[in-house]
């Protein structure tokens, strides 16, 4: 019977795919090495176990510096109101037009294998493959950020990552460097409410959280801010809940994204936007290029765009979500970018980072190719798999090629405010002001039970800070809250446990930008 069995099996392999090298070199043994007899030592010559081992030794690319760990899904952006007085973007020059774009959620902080269910932003970025080219809109689920400047960003990045001695998460650091940068406040604040733990990532907003600008037909420049509004409604772990969830399965928001596309149930934002005219930026009364800052919804109300809907899982996760390259530099005819400082920076890292973790030629994994045409004169480099232009020239001008610059894509110039080049504070007079909006999304944002629940999460994690600068750490930290709202600052003071006099010898002097509060 065995022997009939595998004679059977012999004739049918004519119908399969013969196992090859990578170089389609077929072969036989995939499981034994050579071998100088039964128990002898391995034979150089066995070139496929070096390219299996070498292989394996590669498979793990340099993960990435924050938002290392990530889901993400394929899906359909779909126009449903008419934009085109503010930008001539092709992708929303019509209704009902629809754009297949790839959607990466992910946490900051952790590592590739933490935990998806961690007290930290997440990321929220989108690529829009669009006949311009694709464009990348690469924010967070929060509107706003921890800091207004880009040289702050290792430092920060830093802090939320391993303490260099122990290797370990450190509150100490977190709080050390949140409480000498009280840009940091808002998003603080917004970090530790539930928000900061959300359900999944089906059951957030996603924010381009930047300041962009809209360019339209006339070539009129306008300032925008991009929203993605759920349609699953908000829904957030409690921090017992996040912390027994993550326990029980770390993996809990990508398994929560994959099971809802695979039975059909597709996940929905409505797309919004804010506008403001080009001028309104000399006098609004806050710097609308500060990542710390959001506009008001009452003095730039939000504005329907469109429906963007996931739909499809990645046949393999490497290949598209590990892979997948988002960079805010990459925008498209009708919008560009703004003096947003944060913004600036990333138009510089952003690019940088992923030719350092997938090659030069990043753009053409099919995650990030441009569906539609790409002529260029960029040439050679690892892993470049288009054919490399080619015997076509690779250098502009030439006599013998017909690609040409369009002048239609002209972008008009803009004006600049000052001729003065310098390092300027930003944090100078005028734009000090870090606990206005604090105490609005404090007072006038949370419901009573989201209040509490802030007060809470704020007490355990400040309890986590240790060391001799414990104390002062603390009630530095405490100012700010105290300068956001009274309120807040005596309901975190009575949950550490501490007494007023203690924390008055840290007040610092009040500033012009208090007595807004």
């Amino acid at each position: 019977m065995a022997s009939h069995l595998h004679h059977d099996k012999t004739l049918n392999m004519s119908d399969n795919k013969k196992l090859t090298s990578a170089s389609g070199i077929p072969y036989y043994h995939h499981e034994d090495s050579m071998s100088v007899g039964p128990r002898g030592p391995l034979l150089l010559q066995d070139f496929i176990l070096h390219e299996k081992l070498a292989h394996f030794n590669r498979e793990r690319i340099p993960e990435r510096v924050v938002h290392a760990k990530g889901s993400g899904a394929y899906g359909t952006f779909t126009v449903t109101h008419d934009i085109t007085k503010y930008t001539r973007a092709k992708l929303f020059n019509q209704m009902g037009k629809e754009t297949r774009v790839f959607l990466r959620f992910s946490t900051v902080g952790g590592e590739k294998g933490s935990a998806d269910t961690e007290r930290d932003p997440r990321g929220f970025a989108v690529k829009f493959y669009t006949e311009d080219g694709n464009w990348d809109l690469v924010g967070n689920n929060t509107p706003i950020f921890f800091i207004k400047d880009p040289k702050k960003f290792p430092d920060f990045i830093h802090t939320q990552k391993r303490d260099p001695r122990t290797n370990t998460k450190s509150p100490t650091m977190m709080w050390d460097f949140w409480s000498l940068n009280p840009e940091s406040l808002h998003q603080v604040l917004f970090l530790f409410t539930d928000r900061g733990t959300p359900y999944s990532y089906r059951h957030m907003h996603g924010f381009g959280s930047h300041t962009f600008s809209l360019i339209n037909a006339d070539n009129e420049r306008f300032w925008v801010k991009f929203h993605f509004k759920t349609q699953q409604s908000i829904k957030n772990f409690t921090a017992d809940e996040a912390t027994r969830v993550k326990g029980e399965d770390p993996d809990w928001a990508q398994r929560d994204l994959v099971e809802a596309i695979d039975h059909g149930e597709f996940p929905r934002w409505n797309v919004k936007i804010q506008v403001m005219p080009e001028a309104d930026a000399k006098t609004y009364r806050w710097n609308p290029f500060d990542l710390t800052k959001v506009w008001s919804h009452k003095d730039y109300p939000l504005i329907d765009v469109g429906v963007l809907e996931l739909n499809v899982n990645p046949r393999n996760y490497h290949a598209d979500v590990e892979q997948s390259a988002f960079a805010p530099a990459h925008v498209v005819d009708g919008i560009s970018y703004s003096p947003d400082k944060m913004l600036q920076g990333r138009i510089l890292s952003y690019p940088d980072a992923h030719r350092y973790r997938l090659g030069a030629n990043f753009e053409q994994i099919p995650v990030n190719r441009c569906p539609f045409a790409v002529n260029n004169y960029q040439r050679d480099g690892h892993m470049r798999i288009d054919g490399n232009g080619g015997d076509a020239p690779n250098y502009f001008p030439n006599s013998f090629d017909d690609i040409t610059p369009d002048p239609s894509y002209k972008n008009p110039p803009m004006e600049l405010d000052s001729l003065v080049a310098d390092n300027f504070d930003r944090n100078a007079e005028g734009e000090n002001d870090h606990y206005s909006q604090p105490g609005i999304f404090y007072r006038e944002v949370l419901s009573d039970a989201e209040r509490k629940s802030l007060v809470s999460n704020l007490v355990g994690a400040l309890k986590g800070v240790s060391g001799p600068k414990k104390e002062e750490i603390i009630n530095r930290q405490l100012c700010h809250f105290f300068r956001a709202d009274v309120g807040l600052g005596l309901a975190i003071v009575q949950g550490l446990g501490l007494d007023m006099a203690t924390l008055a010898s840290f007040m610092p002097r009040p500033t012009e930008a208090d007595k807004t509060v």
